[in-house]
């Protein structure tokens, strides 16, 4: 069955212990535990679903690269072991799990954090659902969420600052002209459109980019049908249906192809896979919100491909299209083809000494603590859809190239000075809601994980806060691990 998390029946209490305990599975999870584990440091995770890999082994098999040349260290090895950029989720996701058992990480599933206990300002251990508990002496939160970083004490944030926060130009409230309406479509009475006023363009709000699920699709006779959801129903795509009698259909226009015929199916144009305006409440919700959004989003996306393939007022040629496209029948065979994993693009970041802004983007602000390069353009996804003149408009998508290669300092993915000495943050890291559309990359995630698991071990050495470890051993460290860390 599909669920954001799966119920975890009480157990006997359990205290584990170890020099570095990495929460969450995701790919900077796992990259964290090896570097830990390769510099002579015992390591477990407690992966929040029963998968490891995160979005990479989660359908997201079209890489957001960038500039490929500065893709080093952890990184690199998995792209190269799974063959390129390019891969199927369960080569992936069986890449993960041989790295973890090659350097024999402990790692627990289903696991679902419930407190955070401290000993003075340090973390000492964290309690999960299930009864067991995990004691270390250095702690990495890889979740998309920052769950830990959250109920440990650190200050974060969530949302999207107003320009005048970090003097920038793409952040808070945008209206562009890209995954936009191509003609004018009537909005009055369509699920999903609100009407509340368009706001001022820069300032801030709560509101986050779309979240998706990252589809891999395939063309082969043998696929598995869209499924109806239950309680479906063809109203909820009734701004769609008037998109393509308008004479736009594109939902299929980001279907990038995957070895062996299958694809990765991204969200594309003005109303596709992104379920636009719903996922506000994730960041900080409880269990309970985040699967109430879960379910809203499987319903959605589901609904939408079942809508487009069967439904009789459209035009042949859209459900013919949509009807040549199903689930692989060896892809996610836990839930019917269907992945097990929503795509949080954003949701809590960290706000640590130093904050990423289109600055260090745009490469007119540096930074001398690198620990990776990141080179992809600043993108953020759609945060709403509303009415505009009676006609339907997105708003929030902002798609702007970095000029070059820019680096992510060491001092993002640690909290602030005086607070939890014993933390690091490699995925929800300080940046703004803008920077944040630009670094929030798989291949980055993994290159910080790889950071963040190195500079435990070296804080551990020394018995240090990790505000106090050395950059420039740290340095030495990853370059002798394969990191990329200067453009030039």
């Amino acid at each position: 069955m599909l669920r954001y998390r799966h119920p975890v029946a009480p157990g006997p209490l359990r205290i584990l212990t170890a020099d570095v305990c990495v929460y969450g599975g995701t790919s900077a999870g796992i990259a964290a535990a090896v570097a830990a584990r390769r510099l002579g440091r015992t390591a477990v995770v407690a992966a929040f679903g029963r998968h490891l890999g995160g979005m990479s082994a989660a359908g997201l098999g079209m890489t957001d690269t960038g500039d490929t040349a500065v893709i080093g260290g952890l990184a690199r090895e998995l792209y190269d072991r799974v063959g390129g950029f390019r891969f199927e989720p369960h080569v992936a996701e069986r890449a993960f799990e041989a790295w973890v058992a090659d350097h024999a990480i402990e790692v627990h599933r289903d696991q679902h954090l419930v407190a955070v206990r401290h000993d003075g300002d340090r973390i000492a251990e964290i309690e999960l659902e299930g009864g067991l508990r995990i004691r270390a002496a250095y702690f990495v939160d890889a979740s998309y969420e920052g769950d830990l970083l959250a109920k440990a004490g650190a200050t974060w944030t969530a949302g999207r600052e107003g320009n005048d926060a970090y003097g920038e130009t793409l952040n808070g409230i945008q209206f562009h002209e890209t995954h936009q309406f191509r003609v004018p479509v009537d909005g009055r009475g369509a699920a999903g459109v609100t009407d509340e006023p368009p706001g001022e363009p820069g300032t801030g709000d709560h509101r986050i980019q779309a979240y998706c699920f990252r589809l891999c699709l395939t063309q082969a006779p043998d696929r598995r049908p869209f499924p109806c959801p239950p309680g479906y129903h063809p109203d909820r795509y009734e701004l769609l249906r008037r998109y393509i009698e308008a004479g736009v259909f594109e939902v299929f226009g980001n279907n990038q192809p995957m070895p062996n015929g299958k694809t990765d199916m991204n969200s594309h144009g003005a109303f596709a896979t992104d379920h636009v305006g719903a996922n506000h409440g994730w960041p900080d919700g409880d269990y309970d919100t985040r699967e109430r959004i879960f379910q809203d989003h499987v319903a959605y996306q589901q609904g939408l491909l079942y809508f487009l393939a069967n439904d009789l007022a459209l035009p042949q040629e859209v459900c013919d299209e949509a009807r040549s496209w199903g689930l692989p029948r060896d892809e996610f065979p836990e839930t019917g083809g269907w992945p097990h994993e929503l795509y949080v693009r954003e949701a809590r970041r960290l706000q640590g000494d130093v904050v990423v802004t289109e600055h260090h983007c745009r490469g007119t602000e540096r930074v001398d603590d690198p620990v990776a390069l990141a080179s992809y353009g600043m993108d953020s996804h759609n945060c709403r859809r509303i009415l505009v003149d009676g006609h339907a408009r997105n708003e929030g998508n902002v798609e702007v190239d970095t000029p070059a290669p820019y680096a992510v300092p060491y001092r993002a993915i640690v909290p602030r000075t005086g607070e939890c000495p014993n933390l690091l943050v490699p995925v929800c890291l300080s940046a703004s809601h803008i920077a944040y559309g630009s670094i929030r990359m798989e291949p980055v995630f993994m290159e910080l994980g790889q950071a963040a698991g190195t500079a435990a071990a070296q804080a551990l050495e020394r018995g240090v806060a990790v505000q106090d470890v050395e950059y420039r051993a740290l340095r030495e460290c990853l370059l002798r691990d394969g990191a990329v860390l200067d453009t030039s």
